[in-house]
């Protein structure tokens, strides 16, 4: 199944996909239209659009994996903002592709999907899947070491992709000084880089906003 808001793109890969031997059973443009149709056709493979206007393919892609267990949904997007994957990878996706991919690498990353790999463009894939099966173990029970108040509020901003020059300019707080806490962090934490940084981030919960 197709999932991309430009019917010539939609229509151009879902003609590519059938006329390379696989079954397309189904194109929507929008999220909603996404899961309600998947619920009907039940395809092994969701390529999914992460720009589908009011509600996004994230959206989309936590109702659909949520809901139907043997659909794997495969992002293709014209996004490889690291935030994006992220987000991405946490409503369940499988993998992630950005839309720069010829055509042999789409095919191949929708067969490898069906197989049950988890695939990301070459880019992305040393900083993303070895994140993506830690968050998939789950985080260990009363592991978490203690963080101060300011390492916690800069970590829940490095949850959210910011940058340290804008954790810095957010918290107005010197480059350095940001680049002190997610150092001591990391130690903390015994993680070896910001990605790391990141999935512990959202696998506790940090990335979402604090309660007033």
């Amino acid at each position: 199944m197709v999932v991309d808001d430009h019917p010539m793109w939609r229509d151009g890969v879902a003609r590519d996909l059938t006329e390379r031997g696989f079954d397309v059973r189904a194109t929507a443009a929008d999220a909603s239209s996404a899961v309600r149709i998947a619920h009907a056709v039940r395809p092994d493979v969701v390529l999914m659009d992460l720009n589908l206007g009011v509600e996004s393919g994230v959206d989309a892609t936590r109702a659909i994996t949520a809901a139907l267990t043997d659909t794997r949904v495969l992002v293709l997007s014209a996004s490889g903002e690291h935030s994006d994957v992220l987000e991405a990878v946490k409503a369940g996706a499988s993998g992630y592709l950005v839309k720069s991919a010829s055509a042999d690498e789409l095919v191949d990353a929708v067969g490898r999907t069906a197989a049950g790999d988890a695939v990301f463009t070459a880019g992305l894939a040393g900083l993303v899947l070895g994140e993506y099966r830690r968050m998939a173990a789950g985080p260990e029970e009363g592991s978490a070491p203690k963080l101060s108040e300011r390492e916690t509020e800069v970590l829940r901003l490095v949850a959210k992709g910011l940058t340290a020059r804008q954790i810095a300019d957010r918290l107005v707080l010197s480059h350095r000084t940001v680049e002190n806490h997610v150092q001591s962090t990391l130690r903390k934490l015994q993680l070896h880089n910001r990605v790391e940084l990141a999935r512990y981030a959202i696998e506790h919960g940090l990335d979402a906003d604090p309660e007033q």
